[in-house]
Protein backbone atom coordinates (compact mmCIF):
# COMPACT_ATOMS: atom_id res chain seq x y z
CA UNK A 1 0.00 0.00 0.00
CA UNK A 2 1.20 3.50 -0.85
CA UNK A 3 2.50 5.43 2.13
CA UNK A 4 2.01 8.94 0.72
CA UNK A 5 -0.91 10.58 -1.04
CA UNK A 6 0.02 13.16 -3.66
CA UNK A 7 -2.77 15.22 -5.13
CA UNK A 8 -2.10 16.58 -8.63
CA UNK A 9 -4.54 19.36 -9.53
CA UNK A 10 -4.09 20.12 -13.22
CA UNK A 11 -6.49 20.41 -16.14
CA UNK A 12 -3.95 18.64 -18.37
CA UNK A 13 -4.18 14.84 -18.32
CA UNK A 14 -0.64 14.82 -19.79
CA UNK A 15 0.78 16.62 -16.73
CA UNK A 16 -1.18 14.43 -14.28
CA UNK A 17 0.07 11.25 -16.01
CA UNK A 18 3.61 12.63 -16.28
CA UNK A 19 3.77 13.26 -12.52
CA UNK A 20 2.34 9.79 -11.83
CA UNK A 21 4.97 8.20 -14.12
CA UNK A 22 7.87 10.18 -12.59
CA UNK A 23 7.16 9.08 -9.02
CA UNK A 24 8.57 5.78 -7.73
CA UNK A 25 6.03 2.98 -8.09
CA UNK A 26 4.41 1.71 -4.89
CA UNK A 27 5.53 4.60 -2.66
CA UNK A 28 2.87 7.08 -3.69
CA UNK A 29 -0.86 7.07 -4.24
CA UNK A 30 -1.44 9.74 -6.87
CA UNK A 31 -4.83 11.41 -6.62
CA UNK A 32 -5.98 13.57 -9.51
CA UNK A 33 -8.25 16.56 -9.94
CA UNK A 34 -8.90 18.29 -13.27
CA UNK A 35 -10.05 21.65 -11.88
CA UNK A 36 -9.76 23.76 -8.74
CA UNK A 37 -13.18 22.90 -7.34
CA UNK A 38 -12.56 19.16 -7.65
CA UNK A 39 -9.11 19.75 -6.16
CA UNK A 40 -10.45 21.55 -3.06
CA UNK A 41 -13.01 18.79 -2.51
CA UNK A 42 -10.25 16.18 -2.78
CA UNK A 43 -8.03 18.10 -0.34
CA UNK A 44 -10.83 18.17 2.24
CA UNK A 45 -11.80 14.51 1.78
CA UNK A 46 -8.42 12.82 1.27
CA UNK A 47 -6.00 15.02 3.27
CA UNK A 48 -3.04 14.44 0.91
CA UNK A 49 0.59 14.51 2.08
CA UNK A 50 1.52 16.82 -0.82
CA UNK A 51 -0.39 19.04 -3.25
CA UNK A 52 0.80 19.83 -6.77
CA UNK A 53 -1.30 22.74 -8.00
CA UNK A 54 -1.51 24.21 -11.49
CA UNK A 55 -1.97 27.98 -11.35
CA UNK A 56 -4.41 28.24 -14.27
CA UNK A 57 -7.44 26.01 -13.81
CA UNK A 58 -11.09 25.96 -14.87
CA UNK A 59 -14.03 26.40 -12.45
CA UNK A 60 -11.81 27.57 -9.57
CA UNK A 61 -8.39 28.95 -10.45
CA UNK A 62 -5.17 27.75 -8.89
CA UNK A 63 -4.86 31.21 -7.34
CA UNK A 64 -8.23 30.76 -5.58
CA UNK A 65 -7.26 27.26 -4.39
CA UNK A 66 -3.92 28.67 -3.16
CA UNK A 67 -5.74 31.40 -1.20
CA UNK A 68 -8.08 28.87 0.43
CA UNK A 69 -5.13 26.70 1.45
CA UNK A 70 -3.26 29.69 2.89
CA UNK A 71 -6.31 30.84 4.86
CA UNK A 72 -6.79 27.52 6.67
CA UNK A 73 -4.21 26.63 9.29
CA UNK A 74 -4.74 22.87 8.95
CA UNK A 75 -4.19 23.04 5.16
CA UNK A 76 -1.10 25.28 5.42
CA UNK A 77 0.83 22.34 6.86
CA UNK A 78 0.43 20.33 3.64
CA UNK A 79 3.50 20.76 1.40
CA UNK A 80 2.56 22.61 -1.79
CA UNK A 81 4.21 22.69 -5.21
CA UNK A 82 2.73 25.36 -7.46
CA UNK A 83 3.07 24.66 -11.20
CA UNK A 84 2.81 26.93 -14.20
CA UNK A 85 4.18 27.21 -17.70
CA UNK A 86 4.85 30.90 -17.04
CA UNK A 87 6.45 32.04 -13.80
CA UNK A 88 5.31 35.63 -14.34
CA UNK A 89 1.65 34.55 -14.05
CA UNK A 90 2.41 33.42 -10.52
CA UNK A 91 4.65 36.34 -9.53
CA UNK A 92 1.95 38.83 -10.59
CA UNK A 93 -0.13 37.62 -7.63
CA UNK A 94 2.49 36.17 -5.25
CA UNK A 95 5.81 37.92 -4.77
CA UNK A 96 9.07 35.99 -4.61
CA UNK A 97 10.84 34.48 -2.81
CA UNK A 98 8.18 31.85 -2.26
CA UNK A 99 8.46 31.29 1.47
CA UNK A 100 5.97 28.53 2.34
CA UNK A 101 5.62 26.62 -0.93
CA UNK A 102 7.71 25.61 -3.93
CA UNK A 103 7.28 26.61 -7.56
CA UNK A 104 8.12 24.48 -10.58
CA UNK A 105 7.92 25.67 -14.17
CA UNK A 106 6.29 23.36 -16.72
CA UNK A 107 7.48 21.30 -18.46
CA UNK A 108 9.82 19.76 -15.89
CA UNK A 109 12.10 16.75 -15.57
CA UNK A 110 11.95 14.05 -12.89
CA UNK A 111 14.93 15.47 -11.01
CA UNK A 112 13.31 18.92 -10.91
CA UNK A 113 10.10 17.34 -9.60
CA UNK A 114 11.96 15.56 -6.79
CA UNK A 115 13.82 18.75 -5.82
CA UNK A 116 10.56 20.73 -5.79
CA UNK A 117 8.86 18.11 -3.60
CA UNK A 118 11.79 18.05 -1.15
CA UNK A 119 11.86 21.83 -0.96
CA UNK A 120 8.07 22.06 -0.50
CA UNK A 121 8.29 19.62 2.40
CA UNK A 122 10.93 21.75 4.12
CA UNK A 123 9.04 25.01 3.49
CA UNK A 124 5.75 23.58 4.81
CA UNK A 125 7.42 23.04 8.20
CA UNK A 126 8.55 26.66 8.55
CA UNK A 127 6.76 28.49 11.36
CA UNK A 128 4.21 31.01 10.17
CA UNK A 129 3.31 34.22 11.92
CA UNK A 130 0.15 33.83 13.97
CA UNK A 131 -2.65 36.25 13.23
CA UNK A 132 -3.87 37.91 16.39
CA UNK A 133 -7.24 39.64 16.35
CA UNK A 134 -6.82 43.33 17.14
CA UNK A 135 -9.36 43.17 19.96
CA UNK A 136 -7.23 40.70 21.95
CA UNK A 137 -4.01 42.72 21.80
CA UNK A 138 -3.39 44.24 25.21
CA UNK A 139 -1.97 47.75 25.29
CA UNK A 140 1.70 47.79 26.29
CA UNK A 141 2.42 49.57 29.51
CA UNK A 142 4.95 52.41 29.30
CA UNK A 143 7.37 50.63 31.63
CA UNK A 144 7.23 47.44 29.54
CA UNK A 145 7.44 49.07 26.12
CA UNK A 146 11.22 49.47 26.05
CA UNK A 147 11.83 45.83 27.03
CA UNK A 148 9.14 44.70 24.60
CA UNK A 149 10.71 46.71 21.76
CA UNK A 150 14.14 45.21 22.51
CA UNK A 151 12.65 41.70 22.54
CA UNK A 152 10.95 42.33 19.20
CA UNK A 153 14.16 43.72 17.70
CA UNK A 154 16.05 40.60 18.81
CA UNK A 155 13.33 38.41 17.35
CA UNK A 156 13.49 40.32 14.04
CA UNK A 157 17.28 39.98 13.91
CA UNK A 158 17.01 36.23 14.49
CA UNK A 159 14.35 35.92 11.79
CA UNK A 160 16.47 37.97 9.37
CA UNK A 161 19.44 35.68 10.02
CA UNK A 162 17.22 32.67 9.27
CA UNK A 163 15.95 34.33 6.08
CA UNK A 164 19.50 35.12 4.98
CA UNK A 165 20.52 31.51 5.60
CA UNK A 166 17.56 30.23 3.58
CA UNK A 167 18.39 32.62 0.73
CA UNK A 168 21.99 31.40 0.76
CA UNK A 169 20.85 27.77 0.70
CA UNK A 170 18.43 28.48 -2.16
CA UNK A 171 21.20 30.24 -4.08
CA UNK A 172 23.51 27.27 -3.55
CA UNK A 173 20.76 24.90 -4.64
CA UNK A 174 20.07 26.94 -7.79
CA UNK A 175 23.78 27.06 -8.62
CA UNK A 176 24.00 23.30 -8.15
CA UNK A 177 20.95 22.69 -10.37
CA UNK A 178 22.25 25.03 -13.07
CA UNK A 179 25.61 23.22 -13.06
CA UNK A 180 23.87 19.87 -13.42
CA UNK A 181 21.75 21.18 -16.30
CA UNK A 182 24.84 22.26 -18.29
Amino acid sequence: MASHKILVIDDSRVIRNMVRDMLPKGNFEVLEAKDGLEGMNCIRQERPNLIMLDFLLPRMSGWEVFQQIQNQTDLQAIPLVLMSGRREEVTEKISEPFEYFEFIEKPFEQKQLFEAIKSAMVKAKLPRPQATPAATIAPIERTESSAEVQRLIQKMEKMQAEIDLLKKQMSQLLTFIKQKLK
